[in-house]
């Protein structure tokens, strides 16, 4: 049995996520999360219901490990991957979905990349946040995280993307 690169990647990935939630809690008001740029990046030619799956696992398994709210996670990750193929159309256009192309910050350039984060990380970090307090806490704490969780988190997960979209130089020549 073979196992692709792009597998290994983010398996490495996964567990670096868990061990981010598990040991580098800064502050009530900031959350790191490189899970929706995962989903992001994934190959677009897999369908919308095999991203529901991965987000599914890859949810449940930070919940599982790091979190310790079975479902959490999971549950902010789905609206992501459900709201995958649109947000690509809407940043990217019909362009990647004609060619077949993944995404790559080579090919469409580091403003799209980082647009298109920025959009799936505010969609996971609001449904995390809006479950997570479940109303209990003031909204301007929910705000102040939101705000400071989306800019850190899209910042952090830049690099993630660039990991996970970042072509060989072979097959530019």
């Amino acid at each position: 049995m073979r196992i692709s690169s792009l597998t290994v990647k983010y398996i490495l990935l996964l567990i670096a996520q868990i061990l981010l939630g598990n040991f580098f809690n800064f502050s009530q008001f900031i959350m790191i999360s490189v899970l929706p740029v995962m989903v992001l990046m994934l190959p677009i030619r897999r369908s919308t219901a095999f991203c529901l799956v991965i987000a599914f696992i890859m949810g449940t398994a930070v919940d599982f490990f790091a979190d310790g709210h079975l479902g959490l996670t999971a549950a902010a990750l789905l609206p992501v991957a459900a709201l995958r193929r649109p947000v690509i159309m809407f940043v990217f256009g019909n362009e990647l979905f004609s060619r077949e192309e993944d995404i790559s910050p080579q090919r469409q350039g580091w403003e799209k990349i980082l647009l298109a984060t920025a959009i799936c990380t505010a969609i996971f970090l609001a449904f995390f946040i809006i479950i997570d307090s479940a109303g209990t806490r003031a909204a301007w704490i929910d705000l102040i995280k939101f705000i400071l969780s989306t800019i850190l988190s899209t910042a952090v997960s830049m690099s993630v993307g660039n990991l996970i979209g970042s072509e060989s130089e072979a097959k530019w020549k």
